[in-house]
């Protein structure tokens, strides 16, 4: 008795986890990364990142940065902290001459501070790296080959 009420258990667990595995085949992957590109940057970057997005007529600059060309042209690898500095861009650096792009570090600052959180102490500096770094992972990934 023991034993076909532990085989029908099993078998219920084995059905369970198969039709957990076929749901979470089924449901596309969540890319923040790519949720927070095509939210901020598509615009004026284009969704592939070669800076033809719609607003690139109506920007001052009239040539925003093809973003797939970064690692090229920094001798084949990607400029990660290059790039980091550019989408946050809370500290002004003399390098990068006048600033075209907002300033994301601050908006993600923001964003940060209207979230509720209950009483859960937490970091609004977490929120604003974890985008910017998943902007730049993203980024990254746009590079050609």
């Amino acid at each position: 008795m023991k034993r076909s009420r532990f085989a029908a258990g099993a078998m219920a667990g084995a059905l369970l986890l198969a039709s957990g595995i076929a749901t979470a085949q089924l449901q596309p992957k969540f890319d923040l990364g790519k949720r927070e590109y095509d939210s901020n940057c598509a615009g004026c970057h284009g969704l592939t990142g070669k800076g033809d997005g719609p607003y690139m007529l109506v920007l001052a600059k009239k040539d925003p940065a093809d973003l797939t060309t970064l690692t090229r042209k920094n001798n084949g690898v990607f400029p990660i902290q290059r790039v980091y500095e550019v989408i946050d861009g809370r500290q002004a650096l003399q390098a990068h001459g006048p600033r075209d792009m907002p300033i994301w570090g601050l908006d993600y600052q923001a964003r940060a501070a209207n979230a509720f959180y209950l009483d859960v102490p937490y970091d609004p500096e977490v929120y604003v790296r974890s985008r910017v770094l998943a902007l730049v992972e993203y980024i990254n990934r746009l590079q050609q080959r």
